[in-house]
């Protein structure tokens, strides 16, 4: 199992570092989404805040602007190239940049109060591990945001490939995924322009 899950973050960290130079240029106008997402979190001044997967760090100026200079704001990522187009761009300016793996970080338990994660969950090597990673390091009643800037049957669309009951992604599979691993989703809302799922940290 554990040199699938290798496997798995090496193929992960392969398919981001071909794309990292290019990944802005082919989304340029999601800014506006990442900020709108951020906004329903429901962070406050002082929070501390993990983006988890922040690729070339597009949430990280919402969270930053979100936290205040007093809060804290990670960005996490398994790919060095993601994490250098986040640098090239000024986003190491509103965070601290991280080489970790979402589902191995580098943080004490219970130390954040809320993980924002764009296009994550399909990413994470086994994603109830990964979720329960997440679970371990937000505190009782923090809270977590999946977010992509399209919905599931555009995202599909774009990729060449049918949506089926077993997406990871689809409500009841990731309701249930979430009960399993220390959380409790609290709003879904999967549409063209929008994917957003919010979890509330069980205590416990």
């Amino acid at each position: 199992m554990t040199h699938d899950l290798a496997d798995d973050r090496a193929a992960v960290r392969e398919f981001f570092t071909e794309r990292a130079a290019r990944w802005d240029t082919r989304f340029p106008d999601d800014g506006p989404a990442y900020a709108a997402a951020v906004a329903e979190v429901g962070l406050r001044a002082g929070d501390a805040v993990l983006d988890a997967g922040c690729g070339t760090g597009r949430a990280l100026p919402p969270l930053r602007a979100a936290v205040g200079p007093q809060g804290t704001v990670l960005g996490a990522d398994l790919t060095p190239a993601m994490l250098d187009q986040a640098s090239r761009a000024g986003r190491d300016a509103y965070a601290t940049l991280l080489l970790a793996d979402a589902s191995r970080l580098p943080l004490r338990d219970g130390c954040l109060d809320a993980v924002f994660g764009a296009g994550l969950i399909s990413h994470l090597p086994g994603p109830a591990s990964g979720l329960r990673e997440l679970a371990r390091v937000v505190r009782p009643g923090g809270r977590l945001a999946l977010f992509h800037p399209v919905g599931r049957a555009a995202l599909a669309a774009r990729q060449g490939r049918q949506l089926t009951p077993d997406d990871v992604r689809a409500e009841p599979r990731l309701r249930d995924l979430l009960a399993e691993t220390g959380w409790r989703l609290l709003s879904y809302v999967d549409e063209d322009d929008r994917y957003l799922a919010l979890a509330s940290r069980e205590a416990g």
